[in-house]
């Protein structure tokens, strides 16, 4: 053996010797030495690759990989995993034949990220089933993490959801995730309590600093604002969020989540601290952290924050790019940019706008519809709201949309077009739905209209077809005696025989207890109960009716002096300065006080005419002991006169 040979055996010695120390830096270093010695050695250079990732110097190690080492295909898959570069790791971990348990992790994680939940749920199962080590509880919650994406994704569809156990954090969390997926919020905050109580538990085991602990539970706590939230418990929810955002924890996919929701409570409040919440959640650096689905909901919730903060050209371009990065934002985007048009006071732009989007999205048609048809009779155009209302397909058919049409038709007075709404639904019931509940109502209300249009034959038929399939209902009979009395008085009689005598009508019929209680024609003619007894002020008259009773005359009162032996003043009912005994009184310059209208003299002498003092206070107010100057009107610059006032 040569002296080189010997020298590489040496170093290959050392390398696996520090690479079981797992001292990579040192390791590289013993590599670059042998590549030194021969430039090709794969197996080299498959080292330094090894050592590169375990440096984290992912894209060193790509560029090894790729140029001189052919057969490192798990590797290379590990490094563009690491680099987001996600699709280039599914090809790579794609093209090897017979994948081994190492290779099947990490394609299950790269399916998780590339959010294609149902093989990553196959490989899951697949690696639990076969595999015997020590990372058992990890596949595990990582299988739960995939279940909760399943049930978000596809609700009560997903039906092969296996039983979970809830012994650890993760596990318990996992599973209110999945609560919350099913809308079933009280469950799912009792599962988050238990789960921040296992974690406290499992943190204090470790020994780890309170900033980790924190780190730890944000995740948990801000799950827990997301179902309070939903709750309609918002006081409570922003209290967590803002808690958690004191903290910093340090995984910032919860910092933006939680920044979102945050401006979701806020909406057009606290504009300011809404801005800098946005703005975090909006960072680009956030991307490969947060799902393509809460990507989308925090720039729909930054174009409706500039949208609020009336930064129109900015919303304009968000917006658009919303629409342009997300293709399934396209509802989204449309009824954001008609609300822009709308807040420009550009309606007849937002009506193109809804109108083009619902013609390009015919799986998202019907929420633009809707839309278009509130924008529309908002404007008073209920013609054009009824066309679009009636061009949306089979979902026109709907009760609701039909009662709409109706309601809109005769508010318009359109008899006919509401008949012809009623007749062409119950036509498609007949051929689609048969037995559908739904067209016993349609007939029934098409009678109706029927009546009011004065077409009581068409009616009759109509309930003519009510009646066979059930002939004992009395309202679809009497119906059809008021149909059958309009032109065919013999056939109402017929019908009439149908419904039970009088007697078997009444029978459980209590009159008494009908006439004593509120009746239309008022309180007066309440029939009084037989145990019953009338209430203070009135009493029964015998003939069934309560009536007030008469309140007796009080006595007048008498003078003190009073003399019935004499007569009583004729005058005593005047004034007193109108009796022949009243004697006027003169002041003291010997002129008597005239009685009249205010401000009015007597005689040919005027009385002497002074103005109030400026201090004093306007009529009807006073000083108060804590103002005593209390200052008159401010007058207009130049002057202002002073209107004179007569003082008695």
């Amino acid at each position: 053996m040569s002296s080189s040979n010997a020298n590489v055996t040496a170093l290959y010695s050392e390398l696996l010797r520090l690479g079981d120390a797992a001292e990579y830096d040192k390791a590289l270093k013993v590599v670059n030495k042998i590549l030194h010695e021969d430039k090709e050695d794969k197996k080299a250079l498959h080292c330094k690759a090894v050592c590169l990732i375990h440096l984290s110097e992912f894209e060193d190690a790509v560029k090894i990989l790729e140029k001189q080492v052919s057969d490192a295909n798990f590797e290379k898959a590990y490094c563009f995993y690491r680099l987001n570069r996600i699709q280039e790791a599914y090809d790579t971990l794609k093209a090897i034949n017979n994948p081994s348990s190492k290779e099947k992790e990490l394609l299950a994680q790269v399916l998780y990220r590339l959010e294609n939940y149902g093989d990553c749920f196959d490989v899951y199962k697949d690696l639990i089933k076969n595999s015997e080590d020590d990372f058992e509880e990890e596949r595990e919650t990582n299988l739960a993490a995939v279940v909760t994406n399943l049930y978000s994704e596809k609700g009560k569809d997903f039906k092969n959801a296996p039983q979970l156990r809830e012994h650890t954090y993760e596990l318990c969390y996992n599973s209110a995730c999945i609560l919350i997926s099913q809308g079933e919020y009280n469950l799912a905050i009792e599962k988050l309590k238990t789960a921040e109580e296992l974690c406290k538990n499992q943190i204090e085991e470790n020994d780890l600093t309170e900033e980790e602990v924190e780190g730890e539970l944000a995740i948990i706590r801000v799950q827990l604002a997301y179902a309070l939230q939903m709750l309609q418990k918002k006081d409570r929810a922003l209290k967590l969020y803002n808690l958690v955002l004191k903290n910093k924890p340090s995984d910032v996919a919860v910092v933006a989540v939680a920044s979102n929701n945050v401006v979701t409570i806020n909406k057009d409040q606290n504009v300011f601290d809404s801005k800098k919440k946005i703005k975090i959640a909006t960072a680009e650096s956030l991307e490969p952290k947060l799902t393509t689905k809460q990507r989308q909901i925090i720039a729909i919730n930054n174009c409706l924050l500039l949208l609020h903060t009336n930064q129109i050209d900015q919303c304009r371009r968000s917006i658009q790019a919303v629409i342009n990065k997300y293709p399934s934002c396209g509802a989204e985007g449309a009824l954001l940019l008609a609300a822009l048009h709308c807040k420009e006071k550009k309606v007849q732009k937002a009506v193109d706008v809804l109108k083009e989007f619902a013609e390009t999205l015919p799986d998202q048609s019907l929420l633009l519809s809707f839309t278009l048809v509130q924008l529309l009779l908002t404007q008073g155009h209920v013609s054009q709201a009824c066309d679009t209302l009636r061009s949306i397909g089979d979902a026109s058919y709907t009760l609701g949309v039909i009662s709409a049409l109706v309601t809109l038709y005769l508010s318009m007075e359109d008899k006919d077009a509401a008949t012809n709404v009623l007749q062409s639904a119950i036509k498609w019931y007949r051929k689609n739905k048969s037995k559908s509940s739904a067209l016993r109502i349609l007939i029934q209300e098409a009678a109706k209209i029927e009546l009011k249009n004065d077409h009581p034959q068409e009616a009759a038929k109509l309930l003519e077809e009510l009646r066979k399939e059930n002939p004992g209902d009395l309202k679809t009979i009497a119906q059809l005696i008021a149909a059958y009395s309009q032109f065919n008085p013999d056939k109402a009689k017929d019908v009439s025989k149908q419904l039970p005598p009088v007697s078997e009508i009444t029978m459980n019929v209590d009159v008494d207890n009908l006439e004593s209680t509120s009746w239309t024609m008022g309180a007066k003619y309440i029939k009084k109960g037989a145990k019953s007894e009338p209430p203070s002020g009135k009493q029964d008259s015998g003939d069934g009716l309560i009536q007030k009773k008469k309140k007796k005359r009080k006595k007048g009162k008498l003078p003190k002096n009073y003399d019935p032996n004499v007569d009583p003043d004729p005058e005593r009912w005047l004034p007193r300065r109108e009796r022949s005994t009243y004697k006027k009184k003169k002041d003291k310059r010997g002129t008597a006080i005239g009685k009249g209208t205010q401000g009015a003299v007597t005689g040919s002498e005027e009385l002497s005419k002074t103005t109030l003092p400026p201090t004093a206070p306007s009529p009807g107010s006073s000083a108060t002991p804590t103002s005593p100057n209390v200052t008159g009107p401010r007058q207009v610059k130049g002057g202002q006169k002073k209107k004179k006032k007569n003082r008695w």
